[in-house]
């Protein structure tokens, strides 16, 4: 694994934006079994469906490439259009449902709340110890995040005080922010940081997410492998990869 002791120091660096799911919480297991439910009933009884044999939404195959960082509606249309499925895309007040893309992503909505509220969000302590570490050396931080469900996570988690700006997916909806790999939130979030790009870093476990850091020119960006694709997320934009935060305390 490609890494570098201490690269986040303060004479090199003044920021460090962190998504959140699948970096400092294990969320993502969650939301890619949500997505997995919600894709899985509407492809069963889709009426287009004709006789077709039944392909069921793969969490290995298709979460990474399709919908993972990427805002929610945009994930429901990347992934439809790899099967080559079109919907309305509807409005977002749409009720839970399978008629337009908003439909379906508040569906997925609704089965991740329930699991929040059920079992709580798991931390990486680790990962968050070394954010409470940066704080301790004078670095701001902030959380961007693609979720609209970010600070119920964070307050659950007992993690919101950690970050001095958080921009997620409903900030990006309010200031029509373009979602990851775009990476219109992370700049969003160095502009309110008060920060130059290039002094700030930018930590992902996604894809798309080492994508917009690279694409917006941050100083460094940190892949976060818990699944393995730390050589997509170093091919993607990502200067280093490290398998939990941790790695980096001193």
């Amino acid at each position: 694994m490609n890494r570098t002791s201490q690269p986040v120091t303060p004479d090199r660096f003044d920021a460090v934006l962190f998504d959140l799911d699948g970096v400092l919480t294990a969320t993502a297991s969650v939301h890619a079994a949500c997505w997995k439910q919600m894709f899985d009933e509407y492809l069963e009884r889709r009426p287009e469906r004709a006789g077709e044999p039944f392909e069921p939404f793969d969490t290995e195959h298709d979460y990474k490439p399709y919908v993972d960082g990427k805002p929610r509606y945009d994930g429901v249309t990347s992934f439809l259009a790899s099967r080559g499925i079109e919907l309305p895309w509807g409005d977002p007040d749409d009720p839970p449902g399978d008629t337009t893309t908003c439909a379906l992503g508040n569906r997925k909505n609704v089965l991740f709340n329930e699991v929040l509220r059920r079992d709580g969000p798991e931390v990486y302590l680790r990962s968050v110890d070394y954010v409470r570490h940066l704080h301790d050396l004078g670095i701001k931080t902030a959380l961007v995040s693609a979720s609209k469900n970010a600070q119920a996570i964070l307050r659950a988690a007992k993690i919101e005080d950690l970050f001095d700006v958080r921009v997620d997916g409903k900030v990006a909806a309010e200031r029509e922010l373009a979602g990851k790999p775009s990476p219109d939130t992370f700049l969003e979030a160095a502009r309110e940081l008060d920060v130059e790009p290039a002094r700030a870093v930018v930590v992902e476990d996604a894809i798309s997410g080492v994508q917009a850091g690279r694409a917006g020119n941050f100083g460094l960006v940190i892949g976060v492998d818990r699944t393995g694709t730390g050589a997509s997320l170093l091919e993607n934009g990502a200067d280093i990869a490290v398998s939990d935060l941790g790695e980096l305390l001193p």
